[in-house]
């Protein structure tokens, strides 16, 4: 058994994300004590990492907690879980080529101007101008 600091430790889990986490439910409640302190075992270990995990992919806390459902339930088929992560790939996937698109139009913008340009005579700050007013 582990009190709280313990398991923000073992997985490197800020301790109010894993209060958190216990709120929405992707862990369970932990046992308390008779000083009502938290106490988390193994279990609670392998199920923060998991979450890490699913998190460090961008996953978001409903994702989480589907693959949760079927991590707790395994015998029924595994259909909705390929679905959510190929839903997952093609959100990345868009992510991926919107911020490709932001990266042309900074190196464009970038390409405006060179060093040793006074800030008036700026093409960066000129093309932001323009573009902030088009909007």
């Amino acid at each position: 058994m582990m009190k709280i600091g313990e398991l923000a430790s073992a997985t490197g889990v800020q301790i109010p994300t894993i209060r958190f986490y216990e709120q929405e439910g992707l862990l369970p409640p932990a046992a308390r004590t008779g000083g009502n302190y938290r106490c988390y075992d193994e279990s609670h270990v392998q199920r923060l990492a998991f979450v890490r995990h699913c998190r460090s992919l961008d996953m978001n806390l409903d994702d989480v907690r589907v693959l949760l459902k079927f991590k707790d339930h395994q015998r029924g088929p595994c259909d909705e879980v390929n679905e959510l992560l190929d839903k997952h790939i093609l959100q990345l996937t868009k992510r991926i080529e919107e911020l490709r698109s932001l990266e042309r139009q900074l190196v464009a913008l970038r390409a405006q101007c060179c060093a040793g340009q006074v800030a008036e005579r700026c093409g960066i700050l000129d093309g932001l101008t323009i573009a902030s007013q088009k909007q």
